[in-house]
């Protein structure tokens, strides 16, 4: 596997699981950790197969290129509509909480709407921002990367809307992990750490000198 973009990146020859998404995405995984692969393409990307070899190229021209020498299997599943990830009590009233108080998101920021529907499921809050422009809000107990991955695929439907585009993202959680930290400031999607008992106006119960 070789990767020709930004910088230059080689996997040898090695059993790999490749997967390739309804989305378009594709990724090669090891055997060695529970989630993250080893390389991967996000859509908006094309894949080109010939004989041998696999071409994913995205918008920007970089190329994921995987040599293929020989096929163990080859299987196929409908996965249907995913539900989304479904928040837990915490994650709930945080994004109520964020609802009623939108500028701790953002300086001027208004709600448009909580969980705005798209074609893969409903983006936790849709602002406004100080100029008037769309913010797709995805709102964590903690952040990681999955959330980045989630909010990123709602931003690509979200920007087909011309009434709404341009969309900007903002990634909300009361904690986020350095990695996804990372992967969203790298899609220009904005970081925002909340501190949930501020926001239900509870005082922290801190030893002072005086």
């Amino acid at each position: 596997m070789d990767y020709v973009g930004r910088l230059s990146a080689h996997l040898p020859l090695a059993t790999r699981l490749l997967m390739v998404k309804a989305d378009g995405s594709v990724s090669i995984h090891a055997d060695d950790r529970a989630y993250k692969p080893l390389n991967w393409m996000s859509p908006p990307c094309r894949l080109e197969e010939a004989p041998g070899v696999w071409r994913v190229v995205n918008k920007a021209g970089e190329e994921l290129r995987i040599t293929l020498e020989e096929i163990f299997q080859d299987t196929s599943y409908e996965l249907g509509v995913d539900p989304g990830l479904q928040k837990d009590g915490v994650e709930a009233h945080l994004q109520e909480l964020l609802a009623a108080n939108p500028t701790t998101l953002g300086d001027g920021f208004t709600l448009v709407r909580r969980e705005y529907m798209t074609a893969i499921g409903p983006v936790d809050l849709l602002c406004r921002d100080a100029s008037g422009a769309a913010v797709a809000v995805e709102v964590k107990r903690r952040g990681e990367i999955d959330g980045v991955e989630q909010l990123t695929r709602y931003l690509e439907l979200l920007n087909r809307d011309p009434l709404l585009a341009p969309v900007a993202g903002v990634f909300a959680a009361q904690e986020i992990k350095p990695q996804a930290r990372v992967l969203a400031e790298d899609r220009g999607i904005r970081c925002v750490v909340v501190d949930y008992d501020k926001l239900r106006g509870i005082e922290r119960d801190e030893l002072t000198l005086f």
